[in-house]
């Protein structure tokens, strides 16, 4: 079965049919959304086309990511239903769901004689325990509004624990891992025996770790006081979500611009990814008190695969763990970039084939 996958995120819209089983990738295509996919204009205008290559149009069944799937805890095939559970979720995460329906509904159009699955970023973290979802907040708005943490990146958490236990040659459900994914949207996530037991997002991905756009977790009193000095919701809203993190800190998009901009003396930039790692290597270390011991810390995601000064300044704030010196060089592949305990690894993102792999299983076992 040939998959196409569509990856909607939140600076780009990736393609690629990966052939299952195998996970043989056979064709690709890559559209940039920019720094905000949901002010994106152009690349949109290119997507019908790009659906239309050889190779790309050549699928037996559409595979999407969907960062927001709420409590659903396994993939599901779209239909009319399921997509407006999606654009409702929206609310709970705008730069993604807007895009991956926007995304869905384009490539239903192009081709609707193929299944289309929807493959869930929160499905993952299904696992996590009752204290890892729940928020102190009072009862009557817990009910009242479903308020609890889900957690993302799921998909590329599990790809990366898979590879992370191949490089150390032990299966997975032997390791504590924690997974750091490094991006324009970022997370860490603790893996005990290939099961999530922590994560630094929350409700939304808005919570955790600066990110591109994304301020990260900000004292709450902050947003009372906006909001009473008046601030409005939207604009609450389009501040945390859209001019916040590394933009906000540096004035520029994209971490590459920002380690360029502060080795020429840019201090915004110097002071920039300072904070990006002190809030990293804090959020992997309250990660690693949620396993029973720490095998490996894993970085993913395009700051995590690309940025050696990145990965070298947060091992070294993280000597208390145990995490020792690393290889400072560029990487290409998967690898260890660490001699000592716990491993420290470099895994490359497939979220690709855990989708391709979820949508050829669900549409294989789907009555005919």
């Amino acid at each position: 079965m040939r998959v196409l996958v569509v990856n909607a995120g939140s600076s780009s819209l990736k393609l690629s049919v990966v052939e299952q089983p195998g996970d043989e990738r056979i064709a690709e295509a890559e559209l940039d959304l920019g720094a905000d996919a949901t002010r994106a204009t152009q690349s949109w205008a290119e997507l019908d086309a790009a659906l239309a290559r050889p190779g790309v149009a050549d699928a037996d069944a559409v595979g999407h990511r969907v960062v927001h799937g709420g409590a659903r805890s396994a993939p599901g095939i779209v239909d009319d239903a399921l997509l407006a559970e999606i654009e409702r979720l929206d609310e709970l995460a705008p730069l993604h769901n807007r895009v991956a329906a926007r995304a869905i509904r384009a490539t239903r159009e192009r081709l609707p004689d193929l299944p289309h699955v929807a493959c869930f970023d929160t499905a993952f973290h299904a696992t996590l325990p009752m204290a890892a979802t729940r928020y102190a907040l009072p009862p009557e708005w817990v009910e009242r509004f479903g308020l609890r943490r889900y957690g993302f990146h799921g998909l590329s958490v599990a790809w990366s624990v898979e590879r992370t236990s191949a490089l150390l040659d032990r299966p997975a459900e032997m390791l504590g891992i924690v997974v750091a994914h490094l991006g324009s949207g970022a997370s860490v996530t603790a893996v005990q025996g290939g099961r999530s037991v922590a994560t630094s997002m929350g409700m939304t991905p808005l919570e955790g770790l600066v990110m591109g756009t994304r301020a990260g977790s900000v004292d709450p009193g902050i947003l009372v006081h906006l909001l009473r000095h008046g601030i409005d919701l939207d604009a609450l809203e389009d501040g945390m979500a859209h001019r916040g993190g590394l933009l906000a800190l540096a004035g520029l998009e994209g971490m590459r611009a920002i380690e360029a901009a502060a080795a020429s003396g840019d201090e915004r930039a110097e002071e920039a990814i300072e904070l990006f790692v002190l809030r990293a290597a804090a959020e992997i270390a309250s990660a690693a008190t949620a396993l029973d011991r720490l095998d490996a810390l894993t970085f993913t995601g395009g700051i995590g695969e690309r940025s050696p000064v990145v990965r070298q300044r947060i091992c070294r704030r993280l000597g208390v763990l145990g995490i020792g010196s690393i290889d400072g060089a560029a990487t290409s592949g998967d690898r260890l970039i660490g001699s000592g305990k716990p491993a420290v690894a470099v895994i490359h993102a497939r979220e690709d084939l855990v989708i391709a792999r979820q949508a050829a299983e669900l549409v294989t076992k789907r009555p005919t």
